[in-house]
């Protein structure tokens, strides 16, 4: 079975998406901050990160980097609700697969992500 990880501190977004792939048949994990995604990532090597860019503490582009630490293989989709590219490009740069702008579309981010695990 594959896992999902999804990050975020807004709840709302956790409780939608952990929905959405939970349905699809997916094992999902969540964290609502980048010490708990790193620990959950260490206990439970997901297949998926779905990472949000702007979080208290410790923010997406340094989660992402100590995930490809982690393991290379780790795919990770950062969604930001700024439209800042250049943290984008750095994400891109630093191991990200793609991005998505929030409000994003789910039935999108759900394909990108089937597309991910196929590819």
């Amino acid at each position: 079975m594959k896992t999902i990880l999804i990050v975020d501190d807004q709840t709302g977004i956790r409780l939608l998406l952990n929905e959405v792939f939970k349905k699809e048949g997916f094992l999902t994990l969540m964290a609502a901050n980048g010490r708990e995604a790193l620990a959950k990532a260490k206990e439970i090597q997901p297949d998926v990160v779905l990472l949000d860019m702007k979080m208290p503490g410790m923010d997406g582009l340094e989660i992402l980097r100590n995930l490809k630490q982690l393991g290379s293989e780790i795919q990770v989709i950062m969604m930001t609700a700024y439209g800042e590219l250049d943290l984008i490009e750095e994400s891109i740069d630093s191991g990200a697969a793609s991005y998505f702008t929030k409000p994003f579309d789910v039935f999108e981010i759900r394909e990108a992500v089937k597309q991910l695990l196929r590819d």
